[in-house]
C-alpha cells in the first residue's frame, strides 16, 4: 500500500511540475533561478512578475498544513508588478496587485497570509453602483529584507514593512512598520523592538 501511496504523491508532483512551468512561460515570469514549486501555484492577470534566485513556494495542505486548504496564488493587472527577492519562502499566500508588490530577500511570509495593494473597490458607495466609477485605491507595498510575515496575516496597501520585522500570526496591517520592530493585532499596533543578536 504504501508503495502505492508514494506512486501516487510522485504522479501528482509530477503533474503540478508540468503545469507549474507552463504558467510561468504562459504568464513570461522571469526569475534569476527557476523557483522551488511545492503543490500546484495559480497564477493570473497580465502584470509582471520577477523572481529573484532560490525563491520557494509552497501551495496546498499537503506542502504546508498551516495555510489550511489554500493555494498560492499570484494575481497582477496590466501595468502592474510583483517582485521577489532571493531565498524568500511563501507559502499558501494569495498576492494581488494592482500597482507595485515589492518582497525583498529572505523574507518568509507563513501559511494563508494576504498581501493587497488595492481596496478592489472605491470606498464610497455610490461609486460602487456603477463598474465605470467603482475605481479602487492603490497604494504600493514593500516588505523589505529579512522581515517575516506570520500566518494568516493580512497586509494592506500602502503599507511598508521594515527589515528584520516580524509581524505576528493572524494580524491586520493597515499602516508601516518600522525596521527592527514587531507589531501584531488587528490593527496590527507596535509590540517591542527585535533585540540585535
Amino acid at each position: 500500500m504504501g508503495v502505492i501511496i508514494n506512486l501516487y504523491r510522485i504522479l501528482i508532483q509530477f503533474f503540478n511540475n508540468m503545469m507549474n512551468n507552463i504558467q510561468l512561460k504562459m504568464k513570461k515570469v522571469k526569475y534569476a533561478t527557476k523557483p522551488l514549486i511545492r503543490g500546484k501555484i495559480k497564477i493570473w492577470g497580465n502584470g509582471k512578475i520577477i523572481l529573484g534566485s532560490h525563491v520557494s513556494f509552497n501551495s496546498g495542505k499537503s506542502y504546508n498544513p498551516i495555510g489550511g486548504d489554500t493555494q498560492m496564488i499570484l494575481k497582477t493587472t496590466a501595468g502592474s508588478t510583483i517582485e521577489i527577492g532571493d531565498f524568500t519562502g511563501i507559502s499558501n499566500a494569495a498576492i494581488v496587485c494592482f500597482d507595485s508588490i515589492t518582497i525583498g530577500k529572505h523574507v518568509k511570509i507563513g501559511g494563508s497570509v494576504k498581501i493587497y495593494d488595492t481596496d478592489f473597490h472605491h470606498l464610497n458607495f455610490l461609486n460602487r453602483r456603477a463598474r465605470e466609477t467603482d475605481v479602487p485605491i492603490t497604494k504600493p507595498v514593500v516588505l523589505k529584507d529579512d522581515c517575516f510575515i506570520g500566518a494568516h496575516s493580512i497586509i494592506l496597501k500602502g503599507v511598508t514593512v521594515g527589515e528584520r520585522s516580524i509581524v505576528g500570526a493572524g494580524s491586520v496591517v493597515t499602516k508601516s512598520i518600522p525596521d527592527g520592530e514587531i507589531w501584531a493585532g488587528n490593527p496590527a499596533k507596535f509590540i517591542k523592538k527585535i533585540e540585535e543578536i
